[in-house]
């Protein structure tokens, strides 16, 4: 069975065992965190959300992604500015779908 569910911002197809990586939630490595914001549940289709419907996972590791360059430059203009960011994520393992 799979689950559709949302958080920061994005949607994640998931099944039970997956490991994902999401935008950092505060919580501590070991922690089980619960998503009630769960679009679909196998081929029930919420409206917008599939009501007491609930997926749980377990922290993995708190972890920031691969460095991203952002250059800007304008030619003949002797304009350029360079930085760079480094997204903070969340890695998760779900442990647990529970349907409606």
């Amino acid at each position: 069975m799979f689950a559709v569910i949302k958080t920061g911002g994005k949607q994640y197809k998931v099944a039970e065992n997956d490991v994902i990586d999401i935008e950092k939630l505060e919580a501590e490595e070991g922690a089980t965190v619960e998503f009630d914001s769960v679009l679909a549940v196998g081929d029930q289709i919420g409206a917008p959300l599939v009501e007491g419907a609930k997926v749980t996972g377990q922290v993995i590791a708190q972890f920031r992604d691969k460095k991203v360059i952002i250059f800007k430059k304008k030619r003949r203009q002797n304009y350029r500015r360079k930085a760079g960011h480094r997204q903070s994520l969340t890695k998760i393992r779900i442990t647990g779908i529970a349907g409606a």
